[in-house]
């Protein structure tokens, strides 16, 4: 019996015909995955160039007064029907600021007491969206008005094209975000913020 498989084992050995179907079945599975993540990350920066291009003509007609905030959330849910059709879903926010400075900081401490750097009761601070409360992420929303400064933010999300997100522990969503921050022109004289003392 042994007599017979050491000589089958040999012409085994030599015979060589299986061997590209063999390689190609250990090769075909990583290389298919690595295609795929490609791909979806290749969309993935698609999204996010589209989604900036939208919303920078989208700001920029706002900072000339074209656009009202109703009129850009509208103009950016057009801008992005195509691509919402697969599923996907924008949101849009809008922060105006004084000055570039204030940009996603609290509103200015104008009188510091004890203890310093924190707000308190005895604090003057610049009531920068006219809430007439102290307000640790500062801004008002919307659009502000002529010579204030807008971050604007777009996230569209939707379902990755490929299925292999889940064998690589990925989210079954992607989404890409795109911020731009722009100073309106100034056609008109810019309010300063009313300075508050509790």
């Amino acid at each position: 019996m042994i007599g017979r498989i050491v000589p089958f084992l040999a012409r085994l050995r030599a015979h060589a015909r299986g061997a590209t179907l063999l390689e190609f079945g250990l090769v075909a599975g990583p290389l298919i995955l690595t295609i795929m993540a490609i791909g979806d990350l290749g969309y993935q920066s698609y999204l996010r160039a589209v989604t900036r291009g939208v919303l920078e003509k989208a700001s920029r007609a706002a900072s000339v007064g074209t656009l009202n905030s109703t009129q850009i959330e509208t103009y950016i849910d057009a801008q992005m029907a195509a691509i919402n059709s697969k599923n996907g879903t924008t949101s849009t926010t809008k922060k105006s600021y004084y000055n570039f400075s204030r940009v996603g900081k609290p509103e200015k401490i104008t009188t510091d007491t004890a203890p310093l750097g924190s707000y308190n009761t005895g604090d003057c601070y610049e009531d920068a969206n006219g809430n007439g409360a102290y307000d640790a992420a500062g801004g008002s929303t919307g659009l502000g008005s002529a010579d204030d400064i807008v971050y604007y933010e777009v996230t569209v999300s939707m379902p990755r094209l490929f299925p292999m997100a889940k064998l690589l522990g990925w989210s079954a969503t992607q989404s890409a975000t795109a911020t731009t921050i722009v100073r309106n022109q100034p056609w008109a004289n810019q309010g300063k913020p009313t300075v508050k003392c509790t």
